[in-house]
């Protein structure tokens, strides 16, 4: 297998660098998939009713990372020439993009600040706030991430200065400097609720400090957000893998595509961030998805990227008002369909718009969306890869979005009707700028007038929420009684802590027995939030489901399937944790409430929980109940380590679960003797021995079935141990193979052997004189080096660079090939197969021509070789410099 694929993949890579390519800029296309798509530095596949354009190259913005678009149209792009590996900083950038003439092309451009590793970008009147990794000045090594906010006061494009932190340390610094920021803190976008919602990669973050010095710790992934002057700092979620943005929507529902599958089973997964939710990756999403709140759907392998909920007028209701999900992996913008299932969704994923490693998507007030595009710029970054496109409606007309500076308080009032999204949040940021008083009374004209549709109202509920301050609850609560805005009116009364105490329970307390479910969602959440003990009788009464069942002891559970019923408990078990009701609890066993106690109780590592549970235990009459107690104080026996940011769970971590890196805390002798005890007079010792097993105990005394395995820390690979291990390859994942290849170099003789052994000579021609029976192979290192050849090999779909993948052509009397167009003219094309062989077909005679969706040659043909061996083949392809 291994001897077809180098000849295949190197078909590609010569045929992608060296083929003519045409620089056609604008294109429309004349039916669902444009023709010549294959030929463009552009978008190979979209929907008819769009019109795609080439924006900027790789010229002013290689390797783009994110990017932000302005309401008025201004295109902020990270260039990030570290990449998602690299460790040298001073190679990367925020370039600002202005197309003055909306033709689709930019036509001026400034660098507005150097940062290194922009991994999120948001442009807000004169402010972009922007996310990106921070190097010591002195060592050169990275030292943190940091959320950060310039400036441009006098518009000429060019940030006035430093810029000014936000939130320090929000990521790792030892797995930055480590592996790079392949795992680190990513996207940012700012809600219709004022916050800035930060997704968090698994590397988690240690310490992290916001502008009031309030400090936060956060093992894994998830979502975090604060406010604009960096206060407030919050978790919003906790529990994803490496989610790389997130996609807000109008009623504030947010929506995550995690990313990269490293062949382990946690695949990409589509979710619905819902305010408190627990995810469980990596230990509870297994084996523990009683514990979850489920993905709505598991994709496969891919590598999730940029994403944004549209809500535009000016867009085609069928691409309208969906989140758009981008996929690095798959080189594919998804729309996912979301229909509305109790407190959460349905989904369905549907191909959108198809780009070259796409990493990011945005639009702006006059409905210009741009896209940008990695385009097989490799782990470390390239200078000359990446471009951007804009997408707009076809026959779509342009309209220019004022600068909302000059607006006066009503007509910026008027703007936040407006069925724009973008062009609502822009009014209100603006409006916020403007005397409170003024500001807060026009934003609660909106909020109040039923006569606008829910989304505007929205805008202006949050707007005066934002204005009025404290002043805002009566009228908030006012807002509450009207069923159609209930729902929101209760997340903006609960949204900040620092009103909390003004805020009158008895909303939440009646929106309890709502007939929405969604409404009965924010109660749960608020009370939760709000700090008030009154609630915990009526959260403890919460109903459980059926499906609220542990799954088989060594069996995955279904932590990709939408399970709407078990959310209301699950937010009201995460309330109760969080109102610390751990008597309350206590008091539940055994009572009609005893299963959502139990549940709340598993991770209430406090004295008196576990006291409380033995006397419960002690008192118990039912075999069952007694059963559920034990099976409690199990799950409490050890709890997770203190996360001090010195660990992470690599790539491929255990997810036995319920705790990665479990230590025992006070109470753990008390709750063994039970065990002990209990399992020399039991009768049912399978009971105790599975409970060992499951909840990794290491109590001997239990029985155990399998041997106990501790969680792995991140480790030093000793490549010297491994580099000659067969088969080395396939059981690592590429971000890890990549790195050995930074520090292996390998034998270039060998490399040439196993060149001839595997049977790449019988396709690829290494000198001149030889005969050329395909792609010429003479001159690969001059055109690639190590790390894109070896990214070429481990994921050939990925590394086909846009523009030169294969075609199929369907000519007339039912004759087809398949290859790469060499050449192309009005009336001619020219073909080569991967042989090497040649056909000129006339384009009278092609009836269909068809870009093929991925590479000819399938992934994993390296996976049988050895470190060593793999870096001696890369290492003598990139010596071929004839």
């Amino acid at each position: 297998m291994f001897r077809i694929s180098l000849s295949l993949l190197f078909s590609f890579l010569v045929y992608l660098l060296f083929d003519g390519r045409s620089k056609t800029d604008e294109v429309t296309p004349p039916q669902e998939v444009f023709s010549k798509a294959d030929s463009l530095p552009n978008a190979a596949k979209w929907p008819a009713e769009l019109s795609i354009t080439h924006f900027v190259g790789a010229d002013i913005t290689p390797s783009p990372a994110c990017l932000a678009v302005a309401p008025t149209g201004e295109v902020f792009v990270g260039v990030d020439m570290i990449g998602s590996l690299g460790k040298k900083p001073g190679k990367g950038s925020i370039v600002k993009l202005v197309d003055s003439n909306n033709d689709g092309k930019m036509d001026k451009h400034t660098t507005f600040a150097r940062v290194d590793n922009p991994r999120g970008i948001i442009a807000r009147g004169d402010q972009v706030f922007v996310l990106h990794t921070t190097f010591s000045a002195e060592t050169g090594i990275a030292s943190g991430m940091d959320l950060v906010v310039f400036e441009d006061k006098n518009g000429d494009g060019l940030a006035d200065g430093p810029s000014k932190p936000l939130i320090q340390n929000i990521s790792s610094p030892k797995f930055l400097q480590s592996r790079g920021t392949d795992h680190s803190t990513n996207g940012i976008r700012m809600g219709i609720d004022g916050w800035i919602y930060i997704a968090v990669g698994d590397f988690g973050f240690h310490d992290a400090v916001d502008r009031s010095g309030k400090k936060l710790t956060q093992l894994g992934g998830g979502i975090v957000r604060v406010r604009p002057d960096g206060t407030e700092m919050e978790v919003y979620t906790h529990g994803m893998r490496n989610i790389y943005d997130v996609a807000i929507d109008p009623y504030m529902n947010i929506f995550t595509r995690g990313n990269t599958n490293d062949g382990g089973g946690w695949n990409i997964r589509f979710t619905h961030q819902i305010q408190s939710g627990e995810y469980g990756y990596p230990v509870l999403f297994k084996h523990f998805t009683d514990e979850i709140i489920p993905a709505l759907v598991d994709l496969g392998g891919g590598s999730g990227a940029g994403a944004l909920f549209i809500d535009e007028p000016t867009w085609p209701a069928k691409y309208n008002q969906v989140p758009l999900m981008a996929d690095w992996g798959r080189s594919q913008l998804y729309i996912h369909r979301v229909k509305p299932d109790g407190p959460s969704y349905t989904q369905q994923e549907e191909e959108f718009i198809k780009l070259a490693q796409i990493t990011d998507v945005d639009i702006d007030a006059s409905g210009r969306m741009y896209l940008s595009a990695w385009d097989g710029a490799g782990y470390s970054g390239s200078p000359s890869k990446g471009f951007v496109v804009r997408a707009v409606p076809q026959n779509w007309k342009y309209q220019p979005f004022a600068d909302l500076n000059k607006a006066s308080v009503k007509q910026l009032a008027n703007i936040l009707k407006s069925g724009s999204s973008v062009a609502r949040l822009a009014a209100q940021q603006e409006l916020l700028t403007r005397p409170a008083k003024q500001a807060s009374e026009a934003a609660w004209k909106v909020a109040a007038d039923k006569s606008q549709s829910l989304p505007v109202r929205i805008a202006g509920m949050y707007t005066y929420t934002q204005a009025a301050g404290a002043g805002s609850v009566a009228n908030l609560v006012k807002l509450t009684e009207e069923p159609a805005m209930r729902e929101y009116a209760l997340r903006a009364l609960s949204d900040r802590k620092a009103i909390a105490a003004n805020v009158p329970v008895e909303p939440f307390m009646n929106a309890l027995n709502d007939a929405s479910p969604r409404v009965r969602s924010a109660a749960i959440i608020g009370l939760g939030r709000l700090d008030r003990k009154e609630a915990v009788q009526a959260l403890l009464s919460t109903p459980v489901p059926a499906s609220f069942v542990a799954p088989a002891l060594g069996a995955e559970g279904p932590h990709a399937t939408p399970n709407s019923a078990i959310i209301l408990p699950h937010l009201a078990v995460k309330a109760l944790v969080n109102l610390n009701a751990v008597d309350e609890a206590v008091q539940a066993i055994g009572t009609k409430n005893s299963t959502l106690a139990l549940w709340a109780l598993r991770y209430m590592h406090d004295p008196k929980a576990v006291n409380g549970l033995l006397k419960a235990y002690d008192t118990a009459k039912e075999a069952e109940l007694k059963k559920q107690i034990i099976t409690t104080l199990a799950r409490l026996y050890k709890q997770e380590a203190p996360y001090d940011g010195s660990w992470w769970w690599s790539t491929r971590p255990d997810t036995h679960g319920p705790y990665y890196k479990a230590i025992e805390w006070e109470s753990s002798p008390a709750i063994k003797n039970l065990l002990v005890k209990e399992v020399k007079a039991a009768s049912d010792k399978q009971f105790f021995k599975d409970l060992n097993s499951r909840m990794r105990l290491d109590i001997p005394e239990l029985g155990t079935e399998e041997p106990v395995v501790a969680a792995k820390e991140e480790v030093t690979v000793d490549l010297e141990k491994i580099k000659n291990k067969k088969g080395q390859v396939g059981e690592s994942s590429i971000e890890d193979v990549m790195l050995a290849m930074d520090k292996l170099q390998g034998d270039p003789a060998l490399g040439k052997k196993l060149f001839t052994t595997q049977g790449c000579v019988a396709c690829h021609s290494i000198a001149k004189g030889e005969t050329m029976k395909g792609p010429f192979m003479g001159q690969i290192g001059s055109i690639m080096n190590r790390e894109q050849i070896a990214e070429s090999i481990l994921k050939p779909n990925a590394s086909i660079s846009q523009g030169f993948a294969s075609v199929m052509i369907t000519a007339k009397g039912n004759k087809s090939y398949m290859g790469f167009v060499t050449e192309e003219s009005a009336d001619r094309l020219v073909l080569r197969d991967i042989t090497g062989q040649v056909y000129r077909i006339k384009v009278a005679d092609i009836v269909k021509r068809e870009e093929m969706e991925t590479s000819m040659m399938p992934s994993g043909l390296a996976n049988s070789l050895s470190y060593e061996e793999f870096a001696s083949l890369i290492t003598f392809l990139s010596q071929q410099k004839k």
